[in-house]
């Protein structure tokens, strides 16, 4: 009975079809709220721009989406293009990606969603030190608050998530592609959670998702000695799924995560977000919660039209047309 009530907390967590409601941090409880709002201005993106804008702060597009259209649509692209400071974590770029992410959580027409640089070179290069030296502890502590509550948001998007990684993701970079689902990189990428080597530790996640993708022995070593990891080296310790050579315009990372995207968008979108409830709130209990929280969620695709097409799809053999219904 135990069992089945914190199984039933899991998954009704997830709110109809998404993973979780979205925990943002203009909504933290307690203390926190106040203070964190103060850090993290809110920004509108009503206008669409093709490049990163130098105008006021309030206006710097720092991060905006792109939706793709045509055969490729359902995969929307978050495009970081913080181009001064190397899409270093500020405050004014992770309230943009905050604001970006809330949106995209209950938005049923996303299927896949790439996290990407516009910057050469660079995906994230972690922590705006700069800004950071100008905060007092009390401020810096609420600012890694926040900045933990946007990785776990990401996290909690209900579509699979990618992140193309093409260039150096160091700290808080590589933390944001850990709260990614699946991970490209280029070999020339250069991967490291490497805030020991500051005097800090991982502190929006990196400590806990480190060991959960390449196990606790390697995610120690990394950790400890705050070590970087090129593209080859990040695959063979399965830190990402796929890393290719880079090519001539600087993207190869970002290509092989659109045909990752590619392979997912023909499947079935709920079946797609069941599974991602079922692996992501399974890994967190024993094995016969795990199975329960599979079972509930296989129930909930049973009366779905997606379900029938596919059913009916192969015996026509023909390929199915799935509508998320």
């Amino acid at each position: 009975m135990l069992i089945m009530s914190v199984v039933r907390r899991a998954v009704m967590r997830t709110g109809r079809i998404v993973v979780q409601p979205c925990v943002e941090v203009r909504a933290a409880r307690g203390v926190f709220a106040g203070p964190i709002k103060r850090l993290f201005p809110l920004v509108s993106f009503t206008q669409t721009r093709s490049w990163c804008s130098d105008g006021p702060v309030v206006d710097r597009a720092e991060a905006r989406l792109n939706r793709l259209d045509g055969e490729d649509k359902g995969i929307v692209e978050v495009l970081m293009c913080r181009e001064r400071a190397r899409n270093s974590l500020g405050r004014v770029f992770v309230g943009q990606m905050r604001e970006l992410v809330s949106s995209l959580h209950h938005d049923a027409a996303v299927r896949v969603v790439v996290f990407r640089s516009l910057i050469p070179g660079v995906f994230c290069a972690g922590a705006d030190l700069k800004e950071r030296a100008q905060m007092s502890n009390p401020e810096a502590e609420l600012f890694v608050h926040g900045l933990r509550s946007l990785m776990n948001d990401i996290a909690a998007l209900p579509m699979p998530t990618i992140a193309a990684v093409d260039g150096f993701a160091l700290g808080g970079g590589l933390e944001l592609a850990l709260a990614c689902d699946l991970r490209t990189a280029a070999h020339s990428a250069q991967m490291g959670l490497i805030e020991t080597t500051r005097g800090l530790l991982p502190g929006a996640g990196g400590s806990q998702r480190l060991p959960r993708t390449v196990g606790f022995a390697i995610a120690k070593e990394l950790i400890f000695t705050g070590r970087r990891v090129g593209g080859e080296r990040a695959a063979e310790l399965g830190l990402v799924n796929r890393s290719v050579p880079q090519n001539q315009t600087g993207d190869a990372a970002h290509k092989e995560a659109l045909s990752l995207a590619r392979e997912i968008l023909p499947q079935a979108p709920i079946a797609v977000r069941m599974a991602k409830v079922a692996m992501n709130r399974g890994s967190e209990v024993d094995i016969s919660s795990g199975m329960a929280i599979e079972g509930m969620c296989y129930a909930r695709l049973i009366p779905t039209r997606d379900r029938q097409e596919g059913m009916a799809a192969f015996i026509e053999k023909r390929p199915p047309r799935y509508t998320g219904e």
